[in-house]
Parts: C-alpha cells; structure tokens; sequence
C-alpha cells in the first residue's frame, strides 16, 4: 500500500512539474537572444544590462510579449505586440 501511494505521489510530483514547464515560455520566446550592455539614455536615466531577443518579423515572440516569460527573470510578458 505504501508502494502505491508513493508512486502516486510520485506521478502527480512528476506531471506538475511538467506543467510547469511547459507553461515556463508561455506561447514560444524566441529562443535566440543576445546581452545588452547597460547604458544612459538621452534623458540621463541609467539602463540596467538585460538580454534581449533576437530581431525578427513578429513581436509576438519577445520576452515582453503577452503569453511569454522571460527565461533568465522569470517575468511574464503583459505587452499586447503591435505586429
């Protein structure tokens, strides 16, 4: 009976942590990025270094983008893309 009752525990530990994962990237982040370096804008504000993804012809893939988590900070995207 133990036998049973751990292996069950062990099949639902098992299929949320798939959950999980598979829910980690939202709808598909693109997964070519690449670091920016931290700089100052126009206005003097100070911008922290990030990683960014890759140009492409879609925004939907992007970090920010609605349906999307950012892997290195686990932020979910709220931005509706605008192409």
């Amino acid at each position: 009976m133990k036998q049973i009752i751990l292996a069950a525990a062990l099949t639902l530990a098992a299929t949320a942590a798939q959950a999980q994962y598979t829910g980690t990237y939202g709808t598909g982040s693109n997964p070519n990025s690449h670091p920016v370096q931290g700089h100052v804008t126009s206005s003097g504000a100070y911008v922290a270094p990030y990683v960014a993804t890759n140009p492409n012809s879609t925004q939907r893939d992007n970090y920010g983008a609605t349906g999307n988590v950012n892997p290195y900070t686990g932020a979910v995207g709220h931005r509706n893309p605008r192409y």
